[in-house]
C-alpha cells in the first residue's frame, strides 16, 4: 500500500510540474512552442465548433459561431489547466494519506483559495495546499495578464485588413487594387503599401506563433479576414512583378518573401503541409485559364501589361508556389471567405455572400 501511495504521489507531481509547464510554454516562452495539452485542448474545443458550425448552415451563421471559438478556448485553456491540477493534486493529498474523497475536497478548496478545508499536518499537507493555491492563482493571472496582449495585437493585425477594403474591396481583390490604384493615384504608390505590409506580416509571424489563439480571432466584418488580405497582397505584388509593365520594385519581392515565410511559420505550428522547396512550374490553385482572365480584366482597365504573357504567367506562378499550399491549408483552418479567383474576376465588383472552403487542414496536431 504504501509504495502505491508514492507511486500515486510521485504521478501526481509530474502531473501538476506538466500543467505548470504547459502554461509557461503557452503564455510565457515568446516563440511558437506546440505544447500538446494545450494543442489538445484547442483541438477538442474546435471539433465541437466545427460541429456546430455545420456545412448545411448559411456562412454568416458559421461565421458568427467560429467568432466565439479564438476567445472561449482562450477562458477554457486555464479552465482545463486547474482541473488537471486538482486531479493532480488529489492524487498527491491521497499520497500522503488522506482517503480518496477527503482528497478531492482538500484539493479543490485549495486551488480556488476557498479554504473551507484543511490537510491534516502529518505528510506536508500544509505545504502542499499553499502550493497548490499559489499555482492556481498564478495560472488565473497569466491569463489575465496576456488578454490586453492578445487583443492589442488583433487590433494592430485588423488595421490594415480593414483599411484593404478600401483599395481592395471585401473580400479583397488584388485585380480590383491594381485597376482602383492605377486610376486614382497610378501604381508608384504601391511602393509604400508593400513596406506597409511587410512589416505588417514580420509582425503577424511573431504574433500568431507565440499567441496562436490568434489565429482563430475573426475579423468584425465576416467578409474580411487575415488569410484572405494575406493572400490578396501577395497575389498583388506577384502580378505587378510579372504583368504589368512598370518598373521594377525589390520591396514587393521583399513583402512576398516576408508573407510566405510568415504563412509558412503559421502553417508548421499548425501541421499543415508544404513543400518547403516547391519548383516555379508546380501547379497551385490559379490556373492559366484564370490568370488569362485577370490579364484581360486589367487589359480592359488600361493598366500597361508587358507584351509576354506566356513568361508574364511562368513568373506569376512562379511566385505563387511558394505560398500557394499554405495559404489554402489557412483558409480551411480558419474559414475563411472565397478568395478573390474563384469569384467574379473583375476590376470592381460588389461582393455577394461569401462561401467557405470546406474539409479541414491537419489541425493543431
Amino acid at each position: 500500500m504504501i509504495a502505491l501511495q508514492v507511486l500515486v504521489f510521485v504521478l501526481g507531481l509530474l502531473g501538476a510540474t506538466r500543467v505548470v509547464f504547459s502554461a509557461i510554454r503557452t503564455f510565457v516562452v515568446p516563440r511558437g512552442d506546440n505544447d500538446p495539452l494545450s494543442r489538445f485542448a484547442f483541438r477538442a474545443i474546435l471539433k465541437l465548433f466545427r460541429f456546430v458550425a455545420s456545412p448545411n448552415r448559411s456562412y454568416e451563421y458559421r461565421d458568427r459561431v467560429m467568432a466565439y471559438y479564438g476567445p472561449i478556448a482562450l477562458i477554457a485553456l486555464p479552465a482545463f489547466w486547474l482541473v488537471l491540477l486538482a486531479v493532480s493534486f488529489a492524487a498527491m493529498f491521497w499520497g500522503i494519506g488522506l482517503p480518496v474523497g477527503d482528497a478531492f475536497v482538500v484539493s479543490g478548496s485549495s486551488l480556488l483559495t476557498l479554504g473551507f478545508a484543511r490537510p491534516p499536518v502529518p505528510g506536508g499537507g500544509d505545504l502542499l495546499a499553499f502550493a497548490e493555491a499559489a499555482i492556481g492563482l498564478a495560472l488565473v493571472a497569466l491569463l489575465v495578464s496576456y488578454l490586453p496582449t492578445i487583443y492589442g495585437s488583433f487590433s494592430r493585425r485588423e488595421l490594415l485588413v480593414n483599411l484593404l477594403e478600401v483599395r481592395a474591396d471585401s473580400p479583397p481583390s488584388p485585380i480590383v487594387m491594381i485597376t482602383r490604384m492605377d486610376r486614382l493615384s497610378g501604381l508608384d504608390v504601391l511602393h509604400d503599401l508593400w513596406i506597409r505590409w511587410e512589416q505588417w506580416f514580420a509582425e503577424l509571424e511573431e504574433t500568431h506563433t507565440s499567441l496562436p489563439v490568434l489565429v482563430f480571432y475573426r475579423s468584425q466584418q465576416n467578409n474580411h479576414s487575415w488569410v484572405n488580405a494575406s493572400g490578396a497582397m501577395m497575389d498583388a505584388a506577384a502580378l505587378v512583378r510579372s504583368v504589368v509593365a512598370i518598373e521594377s520594385d525589390v520591396q514587393a519581392d521583399l513583402m512576398i518573401r516576408a508573407g510566405y515565410l510568415a504563412l509558412r511559420r503559421i502553417g508548421v505550428y499548425f501541421n499543415i503541409a508544404f513543400d518547403p522547396n516547391p519548383s516555379p512550374a508546380d501547379a497551385t490553385s490559379i490556373d492559366r485559364a484564370r490568370f488569362d482572365e485577370a490579364l484581360a480584366v486589367l487589359e480592359a482597365a488600361a493598366v500597361p501589361l508587358v507584351a509576354d504573357r506566356d513568361q508574364a504567367w511562368r513568373d506569376f506562378n512562379g511566385w505563387r508556389v511558394n505560398y500557394d499550399a499554405v495559404l489554402r491549408g489557412l483558409e480551411r483552418l480558419t474559414m475563411a471567405p472565397t478568395p478573390w479567383w474563384e469569384r467574379p474576376m473583375q476590376s470592381a465588383y460588389v461582393t455577394d455572400e461569401p462561401q467557405i472552403h470546406e474539409g479541414v487542414a491537419t489541425v493543431v496536431g
